[in-house]
């Protein structure tokens, strides 16, 4: 049908020629009322962001010389957080000449992995930034 004919109709419907496939040999159009099409997609966009899964980074400090019942507590903390979809960032904060119980520290993270490998994967492995150590928990699937 020539574009001046649909678009004739689509008035006669008191709705709009919209083009679907502007590449197709010829193009294909549609009749329908454009700004309730383009009210539904920002719907569909909506509905979509919501049934979206999202996760937050929760960060959990201890330091090299944290005691055992402390470190049970924060290992709780830590199975709450993975069990609510939280990835879980660990960090072994360093004060003064504690910096060179970097291998005491390794030991509390692999711990602290060892301890959640039930519910949390290792994401990152520890790792030395400056005077933190850091590791990131994820939840297994």
């Amino acid at each position: 049908m020539p574009t001046y004919k649909a678009i004739a109709v689509a008035g006669d419907y008191g709705l709009d020629l919209v083009e679907v496939s502007p590449n197709a040999n010829p193009p294909v159009c549609k009749i329908m009322d454009y700004g309730r099409y383009k009210y539904e997609q920002t719907k569909k966009k909506q509905e979509a962001k919501k049934k979206q899964s999202t996760f937050q980074v929760k960060e959990i400090k201890v330091r090299p010389k944290t005691g055992d019942h402390d470190l049970e507590t924060k290992i709780g903390h830590i199975k709450k957080f993975i069990v609510k979809k939280d990835k879980v960032k660990v960090t072994v904060m360093f004060r003064g000449r504690e910096i060179t119980l970097t291998q005491r520290s390794r030991e509390l993270l692999e711990k602290i992995a060892v301890e959640t490998q039930d519910v949390a994967g290792v994401e990152q492995p520890p790792k030395l930034e400056g005077r933190t150590m850091v590791m990131i928990l994820a939840p297994k699937n």
